[in-house]
């Protein structure tokens, strides 16, 4: 997860992570959102990243780059690491 522990590229607008507060499904997502949260943050200051709980929302993780273009990708059932994996590569990080 070393990957996030720096600034991402200035293309990337604003990072949205949904997830369900209870399901187990939802597990991993929050597992990485308290666990990369911080030191995201922290290298990305200025970059609105929002996380929506919500009973029975399906984890997914959306990123708004410019010009609008928007794409997600769908973390329902993984473990922390995979799902740190699917952002990197939504993020296009090494």
């Amino acid at each position: 997860m070393t990957s996030f522990a720096k600034a991402l590229s200035p293309a990337i607008r604003e990072i949205r992570i949904l997830c369900c507060q209870t399901s187990a499904a939802s597990a991993g997502t929050r597992q990485f959102i308290s666990s990369t949260y911080p030191t995201l943050k922290q290298h990305n200051p200025d970059l609105p990243i929002m996380i929506r709980e919500a009973k029975g929302t399906p984890a997914r993780v959306f990123a708004r780059f410019e010009r609008g273009v928007e794409k997600h990708v769908e973390v329902e059932n993984l473990s922390q690491n995979d799902v740190a994996s699917r952002i990197a590569q939504l993020l296009n990080l090494p």
